[in-house]
C-alpha cells in the first residue's frame, strides 16, 4: 500500500484569489521537510488542505489509495500543529493532554510530560496563561508526542526564544531518530532549518518552484564572486537569479554545474540556502 501524501493538480480559490494553481507534489515517509515560501505563497492553505480543515477547489490530495478529504481514517495518520489553539483557554495543561490521549491512542502521555519537564512547561497552568512562547511549546509538545506517521508543524517556533527553538530542533532529531514519521515543517526560519531538512519544497504564488532533495538542489547552484566587471563577463550565457554588490565587488547566484574553482580573480562556492531562497522567491526571478 502506497503511504505517500500524493497531490494532484490541487487549486484552491478564495473568490478571485488563487491561493494555490494545480499544484502537484508527492510527499513521502520518514523524511524532514523544509516547506517554504514568502508570505501569502500558499503554505498554509496547503498544509489545511491536507489535514481537512479546507476543501480544494480542484485537484485531489490521496494516502493509502483513497482521498484525505473527509476521510477519518487517512486524518488518524496526520497531525497538525498551527496557529490556532482547539482546547478551550480555561483548560489546564496536564488536562489538555489527557482529552488529547483520549482523541489520539497514540499519543505519548509519559513523554509529554518527560518534555514538559525539559522545556519547563507548568502542567497546571491554564492554557489562556501562557505567554506566546510557551502556548508555541504546549502545541509543539502534543505534535512531538503523537506518533502518526504524518506530522505538520505550521510555523512551529513562533515566540520560541533562542534557547527553546535550539531544544526544539534537538528534541525533533531525537524523536524522528527513535519513532522515524514524515516531519513537515514551515517557517520563515530557514537557516536555522537549514541543517536538518532533508526535503525541501519551495512555494512560490501558489505554485511549486522547486521540490526534492536539499543536498540535490543546493548542487544545482552555486554563487561567483569577484570584481563587477569580471562578474558581469563570466555571467554572459549562464542562468543567474540574482546579484549582491560591495563596492567595487560582485557576487552572483547562478543556476547550473558550478565549474572548477581555479578561475583568475572569481570565487566560486556553493550558496547558501537561505540566500538562494531569497534570490529564487524574488518578484523579479522568473522560473524558466
Amino acid at each position: 500500500m502506497n503511504d505517500e501524501i500524493i497531490i494532484k493538480d490541487l487549486t484552491k480559490k478564495y473568490g478571485s484569489v488563487c491561493a494555490l494553481d494545480h499544484l502537484s507534489l508527492t510527499i513521502k515517509p520518514n523524511h524532514i521537510y523544509g516547506l517554504l515560501g514568502r508570505n501569502g505563497a500558499g503554505k498554509t492553505t496547503l498544509l489545511n488542505l491536507i489535514n481537512n480543515r479546507l476543501f480544494p477547489t480542484e485537484g485531489e490530495i490521496s494516502y493509502q489509495g483513497a482521498s484525505v478529504t473527509e476521510n477519518a481514517s487517512a486524518q488518524r495518520q496526520f497531525f497538525m500543529m498551527s496557529e490556532d489553539t482547539y482546547y478551550p483557554d480555561s483548560m489546564k495543561v496536564q488536562d489538555a493532554f489527557r482529552w488529547t490521549k483520549e482523541f489520539h491512542e497514540s499519543f505519548d502521555f509519559p513523554y509529554a510530560l518527560e518534555l514538559s519537564d525539559r522545556f519547563a512547561l507548568p502542567l497546571t497552568s491554564k492554557i489562556k496563561s501562557l505567554s506566546t512562547g510557551y502556548h508555541s511549546i504546549f502545541k509543539l509538545i502534543i505534535a512531538l508526542s503523537v506518533q502518526v506517521p504524518y506530522v505538520f508543524f505550521d510555523e512551529p517556533v513562533l515566540g520560541l526564544d533562542a534557547n527553546h527553538r535550539d531544544l526544539f530542533y534537538r528534541v525533533l532529531l531525537e524523536r524522528y531518530s527513535e519513532f522515524p514519521a514524515a516531519y513537515i515543517i514551515s517557517t520563515h526560519l530557514i537557516e536555522e532549518v537549514a541543517d536538518i531538512i532533508e526535503e525541501l519544497i519551495i512555494i512560490k504564488q501558489g505554485r511549486i518552484l522547486a521540490c526534492g532533495d536539499k543536498e540535490e538542489f543546493l548542487s544545482g547552484a552555486y554563487t561567483a564572486a569577484g570584481e563587477a566587471s569580471q562578474i558581469d563577463t563570466f555571467c554572459k550565457g549562464k542562468k543567474c537569479i540574482g546579484t549582491e554588490n560591495f563596492g567595487g565587488l560582485k557576487l552572483a547566484y547562478l543556476q547550473g554545474a558550478a565549474p572548477k574553482n581555479d578561475i583568475p580573480g572569481i570565487t566560486i562556492a556553493a550558496p547558501d540556502l537561505q540566500k538562494l531562497f531569497i534570490k529564487l522567491t524574488n518578484d523579479e526571478y522568473v522560473n524558466a
